[in-house]
């Protein structure tokens, strides 16, 4: 029995390993993308995508932090852009840096090369899963948050979805991947109930509960994506106008990532509201 189980325990670490590549470099790009050190984040992952070439995760997470450099210079990362629908709606099409775009599309070019090379050496390879779910995810960032192309963003956000799924079918514990299904489910489960309907018609998922289920496993238990999940989760409270959890969410931001003043800028708004 106990052979049993420490072989069951084996197989599930061996598992886990293949979601994403072991790097203390890449996971202290990601903390600094949160500390909003995108300059630092990128030299971290230069020097790690050019001892590791064969990786999509390299150029992946450059390309997150192209992308999230560019939403902080053009002051698109604040809660209340998200809050607010009519807000969102009426948003600008911003006007992207040009260079920055091609570093963006360039590194995205190169992530999902590799994990389809990786893909065509080892249909099993969950890590070349996560990198095409995570590119999928940037590129409706992008299409959405910078060039107001909902419809694209949409078409992205299916995709990205499904390559989740995909990596969720053979590594149930790459938590990260549940972003991508709870950003589906969640930002289109809060759509009006035609829209909503509009949708399911097109494939999309549109749960809004599930959603954030989803996003709270990859704010428990996630690696790369665990931030990110909360911050979510602070902007869902907030449209919930449960503010208590908003505040202990972006608390736990504020003291974990120091570097960000985004965190303290909207707590300072919370804490300053009329009780």
């Amino acid at each position: 029995m106990f052979l049993k189980a420490w072989a069951f325990a084996l197989i599930s670490a061996a598992a886990h390993a293949t979601c994403t590549v072991e790097s203390s470099n890449v996971d202290q790009a990601y903390r600094s993308m949160y500390n909003r050190d995108f300059s630092g984040a990128q030299q971290e992952l230069q020097a790690w995508e050019q001892s590791h070439p064969s990786e999509p995760l390299g150029p992946v997470s450059q390309a997150a932090s192209y992308l999230f450099a560019e939403l902080d210079r053009l002051g698109s990362l604040q809660s209340q852009l998200f809050v607010n629908d009519q807000q969102f709606e009426k948003r600008k099409q911003l006007a992207p840096d040009g260079q920055t775009k091609s570093l963006f599309q360039n590194a995205i070019n190169r992530a999902t090369t590799l994990a389809a090379k990786k893909l065509a050496d080892d249909p099993t390879s969950a890590a070349a899963m996560l990198s095409e779910t995570l590119a999928y995810g940037l590129e409706a960032d992008y299409a959405a948050l910078i060039e107001k192309q909902d419809m694209q963003a949409l078409s992205y956000i299916k995709q990205g979805r499904r390559w989740a799924q995909r990596t969720l079918a053979l590594d149930s514990m790459c938590y990260d991947a549940y972003l991508a299904l709870g950003v589906e489910n969640y930002l289109l489960g809060i759509k009006p109930v035609v829209v909503r309907a509009f949708l399911r018609l097109g494939g999309a998922h549109v749960d809004k509960e599930k959603g954030l289920d989803e996003l709270q496993i990859t704010a428990e238990k996630g690696e790369l994506l665990k931030p990110f999940a909360r911050l979510l989760l602070a902007v869902a409270a907030l449209r919930d106008r449960d503010f208590a959890k908003a505040i202990t969410l972006l608390r736990g931001l504020e003291l974990e990532f120091p570097g960000n003043p985004l965190y303290r800028q909207e707590l300072a708004k919370l804490e300053s509201r009329p009780s």
